[in-house]
């Protein structure tokens, strides 16, 4: 007789035509219902209602945030990875700007989730859009050593030679109590440090509401957010929108300041549990704690 393997071992599912690798269509997000043992005092409303960010840092690691655009402003510190040939990266003090524009958009989206959160910024990406696998780690042990609560990061590193010390870090981050919310690679591919299990890693679903998270029971993904057509910051204080796992991630990062905001004595591995118990496919039915779920309408 045919067995139903649990959500956990099933066969990852292929890469849908038109979206960004390991993100959900639709149909996916509808169909992909996770048998779940729930604390039952946990729900949407118990993590984030009446919540704003208030005394939350999160800090942007990414290709720099424009602290002038009206959608991020104010950002509170900024920091940039200064790469000179023959020397180690070093990190450095600098004026809030970003000559891409995708640090921006990570950050505006923090931003309209949870308004009264604190944005800093660490820019490793060198001309705003590419950047070198050392100074990915020296930004990212820098903002872990600043103490943010939250280090966002929508980019990895395909790089084998880095996984080892980005494991580190990641570890030194969670013992540390800083989450790290971080983008799965556009393509798929192998890259980190998303695929570690001591960040929250994300991927896009389809769906146009910021709010609305899904659970993934077929890892290395752990969470799906909106990540297609998402309306964002852009240079020169307008919008566009752009679709990519880049921006399913801090949509993740800023539901998880709000529930910070709340709670602010969560550590990663709790704040990880709150957000599975506010994901839209993972509910109860019955008294037994976990006997069957269905996607929320």
């Amino acid at each position: 007789m045919a067995v139903n393997p649990l959500p956990w071992r099933r066969e990852r599912r292929r890469h849908a035509r038109g979206m960004p690798a390991w993100g959900m269509s639709q149909q996916d997000s509808r169909d992909n219902l996770v048998p779940a043992s729930l604390f039952g005092s946990i729900d949407r409303q118990w993590a984030l209602a009446g919540a704003d960010g208030t005394g939350v840092r999160v800090c942007v690691l990414d290709s720099g945030v424009d602290g002038d655009h009206p959608l991020v402003a104010p950002v509170e510190q900024a920091w940039e990875v200064v790469t000179e040939e023959g020397r180690s990266p070093r990190v450095s003090e600098c004026e809030p700007r970003d000559p891409a524009g995708h640090g921006t958009a990570c950050a505006g989206i923090i931003r309209e989730l949870a308004p009264r959160v604190s944005i800093s910024s660490v820019k490793v990406l060198t001309d705003g859009r590419s950047g070198s696998g050392g100074a990915l780690i020296a930004g990212l042990a820098h903002a872990i050593d600043q103490g943010f609560d939250i280090i966002n990061m929508s980019l990895s590193t395909s790089r084998l030679e880095y996984r080892n010390r980005l494991s580190e870090l990641c570890d030194r981050a969670y013992f540390r109590r800083c989450t790290l919310v971080v983008a799965a690679h556009n393509l798929p591919i192998q890259s980190f440090p998303w695929n570690f299990a001591s960040v929250i890693s994300v991927a896009s679903h389809t769906e146009p509401d910021p709010q609305r998270i899904y659970y993934n029971a077929t890892p290395p993904v752990e969470f799906c957010a909106r990540g297609v057509r998402v309306p964002v910051a852009s240079p020169g204080g307008g919008t566009t929108r752009n679709t990519g796992n880049s921006f399913a991630a801090p949509h993740v990062a800023g539901i998880a300041a709000l529930a910070l905001s709340k709670h602010p004595w969560l550590t990663p591995f709790q704040l990880k549990s709150v957000l599975y118990h506010c994901a839209a496919n993972v509910s109860t039915e019955g008294n037994e704690g976990g006997v069957h779920v269905a996607p929320v309408a």
